[in-house]
């Protein structure tokens, strides 16, 4: 089928997965808390951990973009997002030229491949995508659990922390020849690019309150748009850069990997210099006001947890079933084609 074919078809699978979605979703009653609930001691070690602590009184989108702590969060995601879009855009062309005939166990550099062998190692890059898709995919999951328990500020820090040793060491073991580690660290990269996009909207929950945490977040979605231009933009600028001074292809990328590391040590101080954000960044005539939705545990009434709970067993495997299946069958292909790789 031709291109058109392939995203009407997408267009209507996404446009019935999001309005089922958007018609079941509940919002939770006012009072209403889980059962046993352990608000305070979930807050307490939240803060511990590193990230600031919830604030008991949710801000409007105008007071969050006004602070501070909205940009540098802003930046957090746009840097991160940036290098990993970075790795996504020269994953395939970066695995075949750096390793070459390699791939298929000759010892021969890519420009000396026929049109067979460069038809192989091409197939052999197309499983190597897969394999980061799958890893960008199990990352969102791991990630964001890890970040209810370490924090988001330092789940962050470890993102660009890892991120730059992982960066840094890519071009020393291209040159080694070690294609096994060579995709190892590509796939634990693409576990936090996919990790910083599942824990942020929790990390603006914890600065700035739940009451208006989706339009806030759909203001820093923003810095996802700009990294989309940046990262791809940085990454062939310099690859082209490094081919017209005469640099070999399979040492092209040594550059490029080192400004995506900078890239990073950049995120990691923005990161560092996020603070709770004070009450006095609060409108003035907003500083009175009541909460809009408190985030201490609140006792909750017996309708209140009735209505809550699932009436009906049935309809909720119905829905798991829903998200699972094609989810699962997402899983299985991702997996069939990176076994091009190893096989």
């Amino acid at each position: 089928m031709d291109v058109w074919q392939t995203f009407l078809v997408l267009a209507a699978i996404y446009s019935v997965f999001m309005m089922v979605g958007a018609f079941a979703y509940r919002v939770p009653p006012d009072g209403w808390a889980p059962e046993g609930w352990g608000g305070v001691g979930t807050e307490t070690k939240a803060s511990d951990s590193g990230t600031p602590a919830p604030q008991q009184r949710s801000f409007s989108v105008r007071e969050a973009c006004r602070t501070r702590q909205f940009w540098l969060v802003w930046l957090v995601l746009c840097l991160n997002v940036s290098a990993g879009i970075g790795v996504i855009g020269m994953a395939s062309p970066m695995l075949q030229e750096v390793f070459g005939g390699r791939l298929l166990g000759l010892d021969i550099p890519f420009e000396a491949l026929d049109a067979a062998q460069l038809g192989r190692v091409a197939a052999m890059a197309a499983g190597f995508t897969g394999l980061l898709s799958l890893f960008n995919i199990l990352g969102r999951f791991f990630w964001s659990s890890l970040s209810d328990w370490l924090g988001r500020k330092t789940t962050y820090a470890i993102f660009f922390l890892l991120g730059i040793a992982l960066y840094s060491a890519v071009p020393a073991v291209g040159h080694a020849g070690q294609i096994a580690l060579f995709c190892g660290i590509f796939c634990l990269i693409m576990t936090m690019y996919g990790g910083g996009f599942a824990a942020i909207p929790a990390y603006l929950a914890d600065l700035f309150g739940t009451g208006f945490v989706g339009a806030i977040h759909g203001r820093l979605l923003t810095a996802w748009s700009v990294a989309g231009i940046l990262g791809p933009v940085l990454v062939n600028y310099v690859n082209e850069q490094q081919l017209r001074a005469g640099v070999p292809r399979a040492a092209a990328y040594d550059r490029t990997m080192m400004l995506l590391a900078g890239l990073l040590a950049v995120g990691f101080v923005c990161n560092a210099l996020i603070r709770p954000v004070s009450p006095t960044d609060m409108e003035p005539e907003a500083a009175g006001v009541a909460p809009r939705q408190s985030l201490a545990p609140v006792t909750s009434s017996p309708g209140a947890a009735t209505a809550m709970r699932p009436v009906n067993l049935l309809l909720l495997t119905g829905f798991w079933l829903f998200v699972t299946i094609p989810m699962g069958w997402g899983l299985w292909a991702t997996i069939r084609q990176a076994a091009v790789l190893f096989l």
